[in-house]
C-alpha cells in the first residue's frame, strides 16, 4: 500500500497544496477540462506516434487524458492508470514506450471526479505536500465508481479509429490504482482481457467489490498479473498466497509475483525507482498482453 513511510527522507509537510505544482510542463500535458472534443494532437515522425490530449463524458464528471498510439493501422486498447501523484509527464512518458510496443494508450486522470489534468510535476511535488493533498480525490474514487469510470473508457477506446475492437483491452494500474484493474476486468469482462497491478496496495477485503472478491466476475479468458514489492510483501507476507489461492478458486490466470524493487519501483520519477526491476516488469506485461490481448 502506498504511504508516506514508502518514501522516507523525502520532503514532505502536512500543509496545504502550493499553488506552483498545479502547472502544466509540457504540452502533451496540458488538458482542457471543458473541451468537448480532442485536442492538441501531436505527431513525432521519430518514434511514429500519435499523441492526443483528449476529453470525454464519464460517470461523474469529463475524463480527461493522453492518447498515444502508432501513427497507422488498429492495436488493442490499453488504459494506464497512473498512481497516487496523478497525471503527469513520467506517467505520458510510460504511456508512450508501450504505445511503441504496438498499443493505443489511454493515460487516464486517476482524479477525473474531482479535479482536471495535472495536478503535480512529479512524484517529489506531491511528496512535498503530503499524501493528504489528495485525499479527498481519492474518497471519491470508490470501487462502485471506479467500475463505472472503466466502463465508460473501455466503451471510448472502442470509439477510436486506432483501436483493434477484435482484441481485448489491457488495463495497467499503480500503487493506488493497481486494485483499480481487477475491478475493470470484473466491470467489462466482454472487452477487458488482461490487468496488470504493480505496487498495488491491498487486494484483499471483507467488502464484495474487494479486488480479491471480483476475481469470479472476470472473464475466463483473460489473465492477470499481480506485480508485488518486496517491501510491501515483507509488510505482509501471507496476501500473495491468499491471492494465488483467490485466482486459482476462480480459475483466473494469474501470475502473484515479488520483485526485487520496494514499492514504486516501476514509475522512473519515484524515489524508488529500479531500472533493473522495472525492465522485468515491464517484459512480465508485455507477455501478458501477448497472451491474452
Amino acid at each position: 500500500m502506498c504511504t508516506s513511510d514508502h518514501f522516507s527522507g523525502q520532503n514532505q509537510s502536512s500543509g496545504g497544496m502550493n499553488r506552483r505544482h498545479f502547472t502544466a510542463i509540457s504540452a502533451a500535458a496540458m488538458l482542457a477540462a471543458c473541451a468537448p472534443a480532442t485536442s492538441a494532437t501531436n505527431s513525432d515522425e521519430a518514434t511514429g506516434l500519435i499523441e492526443t490530449a483528449v476529453t470525454f463524458d464519464a460517470p461523474g464528471g469529463t475524463m480527461d487524458g493522453v492518447f498515444i498510439h502508432p501513427a497507422s493501422g488498429t492495436y488493442p486498447g490499453v488504459i494506464l492508470w497512473p498512481d497516487i501523484a496523478g497525471l503527469r509527464p513520467s506517467k505520458i512518458e510510460m504511456g508512450r514506450a508501450l504505445a511503441a510496443e504496438g498499443y493505443a494508450v489511454l493515460v487516464a486522470n486517476p482524479y477525473y471526479r474531482s479535479v482536471a489534468g495535472q495536478q503535480f510535476e512529479n512524484f517529489d511535488a506531491l511528496l512535498e505536500v503530503g499524501f493528504g493533498a489528495v485525499a479527498d480525490w481519492r474518497e471519491a474514487n470508490t470501487p462502485a465508481a471506479i467500475m463505472e469510470s472503466a466502463a465508460a473508457i473501455v466503451a471510448w477506446l472502442d470509439m477510436q479509429d486506432a483501436v483493434d475492437t477484435s482484441r481485448g483491452i489491457g488495463v495497467q494500474g499503480y500503487c493506488m490504482t493497481g486494485t483499480w484493474t481487477a475491478l475493470a476486468a470484473a466491470s467489462v469482462p466482454d472487452r477487458v482481457k488482461a490487468a496488470a497491478a504493480f505496487h498495488p496496495g491491498s487486494f484483499l477485503g471483507d467488502d464484495p467489490l474487494a479486488a480479491v472478491n471480483v476475481f469470479d466476475r472476470i472473464a475466463d479468458d483473460a489473465g492477470a498479473l499481480m506485480a508485488l514489492a518486496r517491501n510491501d510483501d515483507a509488510d505482509a507476507p501471507e496476501e500473495k498466497t491468499q491471492i494465488r489461492a483467490a485466482a486459482e478458486a476462480t480459475g483466473l490466470d494469474a501470475t502473484v509475483k515479488v520483485y526485487t524493487g520496494d514499492h514504486g519501483w516501476t514509475v522512473p520519477d519515484s524515489p524508488a525507482y529500479d531500472a533493473q526491476a522495472a525492465a522485468e516488469a515491464l517484459s512480465d506485461l508485455l507477455a501478458l498482453y501477448s497472451k491474452h490481448l
